[in-house]
């Protein structure tokens, strides 16, 4: 619906416009905040940090693995471990795949503060949907665990760290879509597609580590030896 209103100059564009020059114009947002957070969509800032996440992941289920071989655990190694932290980085990788084509398809003018720039395609932001995928893929590496014996088959981790973990990505993103509006690098409807397409691209990672890296449960209790006599 955005793309089709974008494309068609309907009128919940007409009104993204306005809103966008409203934000650009509050000072309640002070200029550097704004800058500082439309930064963290960039992807020499995005990319070190779920590189970074990834790296910690797949360590940790490494040393997990080999922990339970150490005290005699039932299981072979997690399936496909690798996978998650991988199939992350693709997704990150997918992110300009996607976006530039949109760019230049719809061609849409940026906000007055960006006028007089080399080019046009402004919907979606590439700033906003590299976050959206790298933030959320990393918080969703953080909160699916290191591997099997993480969680159970169908439940989710409970306590205070994934509800922190995922509070964090999600402010992250809105602070990076308010600063790119606040500093007229886009306008609200670009900010809002990108996070859609996020979300597209994030649930695809979430089936393909579903279907080919289930979550399983590794007992932790010693195998007995056989008896005979």
């Amino acid at each position: 619906m955005l793309t089709w209103q974008v494309a068609a100059h309907g009128p919940l564009r007409a009104y993204d416009e306005r809103l966008g020059r409203g934000i650009a114009g509050a000072r309640e947002i002070p200029s550097p905040v704004a800058e500082f957070f439309a930064d963290l969509g960039n992807t020499v800032v995005a990319l070190p940090v779920l590189l970074g996440i990834m790296g910690l992941v797949m360590i940790l289920a490494r040393v997990g693995w080999r922990s339970r071989q150490w005290e005699g655990a039932v299981g072979g190694p997690p399936r496909r471990w690798w996978l998650p932290p991988l199939a992350a980085g693709l997704a990150l990788a997918a992110v300009p795949a996607l976006v530039v084509p949109l760019k230049l398809w719809l061609a849409r003018p940026g906000p007055p503060q960006m006028a007089g720039g080399g080019h046009d395609g402004f919907f979606p932001s590439g700033h906003a949907a590299t976050a959206a995928v790298a933030y959320g893929a990393a918080a969703l590496l953080l909160i699916r665990g290191p591997g099997p014996g993480t969680c159970r088959a169908g439940r989710r981790p409970r306590g205070p760290l994934p509800v922190a973990v995922a509070a964090t990505a999600v402010l992250l993103n809105l602070g990076v879509g308010v600063g790119l509006v606040r500093r007229g690098y886009h306008w609200p409807l670009d900010v809002l597609g990108s996070w859609c397409l996020a979300g597209v691209v994030l649930a695809l990672w979430r089936a393909v580590c579903d279907r080919w890296a289930p979550e399983v449960t590794v007992s932790s209790a010693p195998v007995s030896a056989p008896t005979g006599g």
